[in-house]
């Protein structure tokens, strides 16, 4: 989970003309990235040496058709790592103000998709302890919601903790929460 500032352009600053008021919690969930691109650079160079020592050892063999297959094994990894580069720039983000609780869904093409949520009446539905494949759920007023489905288990039960948090401190002190 990450925190920072997204362009205000992509928000829509009211409900229904009526302003939402100052940013009393605002969170960026982002999928997990294991590999920089440095990393994935050199893990590439290693798997391409690799490629070539095989294929060159397979050559002098005389088994030279096996080459293409070594290089077809290279291609299909490249590949792999590309597509789930693309999709770890998807992210989430959740903005509470004392009038509504938004939530941004960035697709890794540029798209986005906006919920809204009054947040007194929100629920936040989560498993705890949390385990693979659990979910977290929000839902108000006939309206479910799940996010994070690519945090990590125990990623997902701690922003649900966090945001719960935030929800009570809204609904016990509207006012001194928008001060």
């Amino acid at each position: 989970m990450v925190m920072f500032d997204v362009p205000p352009e992509l928000y829509d600053e009211s409900i229904d003309g009526v302003d939402t008021g100052p940013v009393l919690f605002e969170a960026v969930l982002e999928p997990f990235r294991s590999l920089t691109p440095s990393g994935f650079v050199i893990m590439m160079s290693a798997v391409a040496f690799v490629s070539f020592v095989a294929g060159a050892v397979f050559m002098l063999l005389g088994t030279w058709p096996v080459i293409g297959f070594i290089g077809l094994d290279a291609l299909l990894i490249f590949l792999a790592f590309r597509i789930n580069y693309r999709h770890a720039r998807m992210y989430e983000t959740i903005r509470l103000t004392e009038s509504a609780l938004t939530v941004m869904r960035v697709h890794p093409d540029g798209r986005f998709m906006t919920w809204k949520f009054q947040p007194y009446w929100l629920k936040i539905s989560k498993e705890d302890p949390p385990r693979t494949g659990s979910q977290l759920v929000l839902s108000s007023h006939g309206k479910a919601l799940v996010i994070g489905e690519f945090l990590t288990p125990d990623e997902r039960l701690d922003f649900a903790d966090t945001l719960s948090f935030e929800l009570r401190k809204l609904r016990e002190f509207p006012v001194q929460a928008a001060e």
